[in-house]
């Protein structure tokens, strides 16, 4: 059963779940985050003061938007366990044209929220969901109106906890791409190194993958 409510000048839904999606643990950082370029360049975003979370790292961020600068512009972006909403609001800062921010915190959505009012990011651009990553893919496949921006998305950046179960996300990408990638889309998933994922989930293949200190990025698309 669930509870869509909007809660804020922002349009964010919030999903109550059953207690089989317990918050995951984070690990503490208290690292600065900034964005790296594009219209937000430079601009300092905000870390949960008090609160255990990983931001991916500025150079593990440029890193990954290298690989994917011939895509964002103009792409329907989804920040998938979103943190402080850095990578999303990278995303944007670089042309993305709409960013699906997901958390099931409500803290850090309410945190993604502050740090987009404070690049200035149009209201229009962006939605904040709370909700557990894999339910949501789960009702984003089935088709479900409660969502600002509808149809598949050009680009997906998955990242939870490290220590997290990959393989529901993963799994409903196998079963779903269809439904949650648009033609030529691509999945990147976020991992310690020494997770190793597989190659290929239903229909995607990884087609890269990127290592960096502990980090590691893994590339999907269709085969």
């Amino acid at each position: 059963m669930s509870l869509l409510q909007g809660c804020s000048k922002r349009r964010r839904y919030s999903i109550e779940l059953p207690a089989a999606f317990p918050p995951a643990r984070r690990c503490f950082i208290f690292d600065s985050v900034r964005v790296i370029a594009g219209q937000y360049r430079g601009r300092n975003l905000k870390n949960p003061p008090g609160m255990q979370t990983r931001p991916t790292s500025d150079r593990l961020r440029e890193t990954l938007f290298n690989v994917l600068a011939p895509r964002v512009e103009g792409a329907r972006f989804l920040d998938l366990c979103a943190g402080t909403g850095a990578v999303g609001i990278e995303a944007v800062s670089r042309g993305a044209a709409f960013v699906t921010f997901v958390d099931r915190v409500h803290r850090m959505c309410a945190l993604i929220e502050s740090n987009l009012d404070l690049c200035g990011v149009p209201e229009e651009m962006t939605e904040v969901i709370k909700a557990d990553a894999a339910e949501f893919l789960k009702r984003t496949a089935k088709g479900g109106d409660w969502r600002a921006g509808q149809g598949p998305w050009d680009i997906v950046y998955f990242d939870p906890p490290y220590a997290e179960d990959y393989a529901p996300v993963l799994h409903a990408f196998g079963e779903q791409a269809a439904h949650l990638l648009g033609e030529g889309g691509v999945l990147v998933v976020e991992h310690h190194h020494k997770n190793h994922l597989r190659d290929a989930l239903g229909q995607l293949r990884r087609w890269r993958v990127l290592k960096q200190g502990d980090s590691a990025l893994s590339f999907y698309e269709s085969a």
